[in-house]
């Protein structure tokens, strides 16, 4: 990789680093080429992707700015996950890595905050952006609901006394 390639690799990184919500460093040694696109695929149906990456790169392209604590995620085989939402690249990797113990969560952050892999998994834990929109959006609507029902009430009432008094009339 000559310097015009680096050049463009760390500024790449840059990019990913700015517009990701969250990215989680995985070691992934051993994973087979099927897993590592199993994987991919999982990251990709949830809006997330995974790259491999240079540790020397990863490390210029942040420039000091998660510190040393960061820096020190990325050793031996890297891969980072990374999506807007900074859950679903969290979730996903952290799913995956139950069911296969050669990919292993070494940490992540948001921003300028290091997580290390407890921190991951507390993230990967909490809703994503989709589910507390439907959360909200269901609330909002709830009351609409029980507004309509309510005003609906009086009127099947009256309906049905006046039925009533049909019905006892014709008889």
């Amino acid at each position: 990789m000559d310097r015009a390639q680096k050049a463009e690799s760390i500024e790449a990184l840059k990019g990913v680093f700015a517009d990701a919500g969250a990215v989680v460093v995985t070691h992934y040694m051993g994973l087979t080429v099927a897993e590592m696109t199993d994987l991919r695929g999982r990251l990709r149906k949830e809006g997330a992707q995974i790259k491999v990456v240079k540790n020397t790169l990863a490390q210029k392209a942040l420039g000091g700015s998660i510190g040393e604590e960061g820096d020190a995620l990325f050793k031996g085989p890297v891969a980072i996950a990374f999506a807007p939402d900074p859950v679903s690249a969290a979730k996903v990797v952290t799913e995956y890595a139950k069911g296969n113990d050669k990919l292993k969560v070494v940490g992540g952050f948001m921003g300028q905050t290091v997580l290390n892999d407890q921190g991951v998994k507390a993230l990967a834990s909490l809703p994503s952006l989709d589910q507390i929109r439907a959360t909200l959006i269901g609330l909002v609507q709830a009351p609409a609901t029980k507004v309509a029902g309510v005003l609906a009430a009086p009127a099947g009432q009256i309906a049905r006394v006046l039925k009533a008094h049909a019905d006892k009339n014709a008889a």
